[in-house]
């Protein structure tokens, strides 16, 4: 086993030039459970792979490093790591090496990266006194050429900026199809390979040739003439695509708006800090996509891989009473968890709200319990349960667990079938779902990792006003000035709100304001996912009149709002028990 391994962080990285010398490379793509020292080195404001990359090398888990200069963050973090190592803080970092990337192919760049690739070999053949092999050099070449080949079948393809490999294994456990990583350091292809013989006979000619490859490959949002990108989302078996942008990195949404302009399929938008934090929230979004990409593609059943079949199968257990004429829906939410109980024409037979608590699995067997109380009926009665909600996966009675996403739309076309888009403020995210013509989930949004906008801000904020939900929603349906709170930090807009209030403003209008701050993220939302009318708005928020209020005024159009709002999820998922 070779002594030396160049850990690397793109596509761009010289892997032939390190094999070619004996050195292994290891891909940097593993995401953190949270930064460490980086955030107070870079700042926080800073996209978290470099933070992340930063934390690694201070730990000592990185001897040799080469980077590109693909953004202003990883030359920053160069810099702090030379800052570092010459107060001699990181005696385990042996070898480091940054490389100017230039940001077209053009015949100067190549000559100026050419440079540059003949720099790095020269450095690392002294450090690890190791000599660049020509022979080792064409081999790699000729592995890297054929190891890059599209799926032949359909497939999803994660794309946008860098995903660590935590990421894409939790896509290709979510999803029906296989899923392809084409973020950072995929699709590195090489054509037409210089004759061995030349390589050996004129280095300046190999290092032209491989600088010219390097630059040629599919581009990244740093390059000028990023146009080879679509080579990413035009191939006809890809049937669907997950869209990822790390936060503070500004490269990826104008491809995105790109995309969604001009593919046909199916994508999802979500955005993460690199951290691992984030899956339990991610885990509704791919599981929705997923429902997504099974109701497109349902006419067309054996294109979803044996595994997901499998499970999909083992899934739809058989109900533990066939002749039982009744079918329950769990909605398993932060706040409250929700039970519709159906009779077998859908008609309404029951129905329970209550506070979920602290385990969302003993919340769900109370509230089924006492549904099947209230209608005077037993277990033995349900033909069958499905499961919905943040807390699904806790709660063991359900035959089968959906998404809260498929679940609204289930349950609000149920209510009435003219809606289009569906609008549902929860506990802990806020949700937009467009529909199509029949019902199905078209898109989807949902907020990220931030309470503004949710239940959950407005029962902080009630909180901090010393009154109750209830009377808050009342509030601020007349005001006399037109309070904005500009804070979009849930912590921050409660310390305005809190100025507000030793200024002797009035109750109803800094309720107001807090209406207008929660219909204007919602709108921004329903702006993403492109939502046109009828709108219905579901979840307990929607009993709020001064955001109904507020909201109608962003959108310009009047919301749907059933009195079984509350319910719609667990609606919806009865619905479901229904059809299984």
């Amino acid at each position: 086993m070779t002594e030396h391994c160049v850990s690397y962080m793109c596509r761009y990285a010289p892997l032939e030039l390190f094999a070619a010398m004996g050195a292994e490379t290891s891909y940097l793509s593993s995401m953190p459970e949270e930064f460490g020292p980086s955030v107070s080195l870079l700042g926080s404001n800073i996209c978290g792979f470099g933070k992340s990359l930063l934390d690694r090398v201070l730990a000592g888990e990185i001897t040799e490093l080469v980077l590109t200069n693909c953004c202003d963050t990883i030359r920053s973090v160069y810099d702090v790591i030379c800052e570092e190592r010459e107060a001699g803080h990181l005696p385990k970092l042996k070898f480091v090496f940054f490389l100017d990337l230039p940001r077209d192919d053009g015949a100067c760049s190549i000559d100026l990266f050419a440079k540059e690739l003949r720099d790095l070999k020269t450095a690392y053949e002294q450090y690890s006194r190791n000599a660049f092999d020509v022979a080792k050099f064409y081999d790699a070449v000729n592995i890297s050429h054929i190891q890059q080949v599209k799926p032949n079948r359909p497939y999803l393809a994660l794309l946008g900026g860098k995903a660590g490999k935590e990421l894409h294994l939790m896509a290709v456990r979510s999803m029906p199809l296989p899923v392809q990583n084409a973020t950072c350091a995929a699709g590195r292809t090489f054509g037409e390979i210089l004759p061995e013989e030349t390589m050996r006979e004129d280095e300046e000619a190999l290092f032209a040739w491989y600088a010219g490859e390097l630059l040629r490959q599919i581009p990244c949002m740093r390059m000028q003439d990023a146009e080879g990108r679509k080579k990413l989302f035009a191939d006809p078996n890809l049937k669907g695509i997950l869209y990822h942008t790390i936060r503070f990195c500004d490269f990826y949404s104008f491809e995105y708006a790109d995309i969604k302009n001009h593919a046909a399929i199916p994508i999802l938008k979500f955005e993460t800090d690199y951290t691992k934090s984030a899956n339990g929230q991610l885990a509704t979004r791919f599981d929705a996509f997923a429902e997504e990409i099974l109701t497109k593609y349902q006419d067309t059943p054996e294109i979803f891989s044996d595994r997901f079949r499998k499970g999909r199968k083992e899934q739809k257990v058989e109900a533990k009473n066939p002749d039982g004429k009744y079918y329950a829906g769990i909605d398993s939410g932060s706040a409250s968890t929700d039970v519709v109980i159906l009779d077998r024409d859908r008609n309404l037979v029951t129905s329970v709200i209550r506070p979920t608590g602290a385990g969302a699995g003993g919340s769900a067997e109370k509230a089924l319990q006492e549904a099947l109380d209230k209608a005077g009926l037993s277990k033995d009665d349900l033909a069958g349960c499905v499961a919905t909600g943040y807390g699904r996966a806790a709660i063991e009675t359900g035959s089968r667990s959906i998404t809260e996403i498929t679940c609204h739309a289930k349950g609000a076309r149920f209510l009435d079938p003219t809606v289009r888009c569906v609008i549902d403020i929860g506990g802990q995210d806020s949700k937009v779902i467009a529909l199509d013509e029949n019902g199905n989930v078209e898109n989807f949004v949902m907020n990220d990792k931030c309470a503004a906008g949710t239940g959950r801000f407005l029962d902080m904020m009630a909180r901090t006003m010393e009154m109750s939900l209830d009377e808050m929603s009342k509030r601020g349906l007349t005001y006399q000035e037109d309070i904005t709170i500009s804070s979009t930090c849930t912590v921050f807009a409660e310390s305005e709100v809190v100025s507000l209030i030793a200024q002797n403003r009035s109750t109803d209008d800094i309720v107001h304001g807090l209406d207008k701050s929660v219909a204007a993220k919602t709108a921004q939302l329903a702006a993403r996912v492109r939502g046109k009318g009828p709108y219905m708005m579901t979840g307990g928020v929607a009993k709020n009149e001064g955001v109904v209020r507020a909201l109608e005024e962003k959108l310009g159009e009047k919301l749907i709002v059933s009195d079984k709002a509350q319910i719609c999820g667990a609606l919806g998922a009865a619905l479901f028990a229904i059809e299984t």
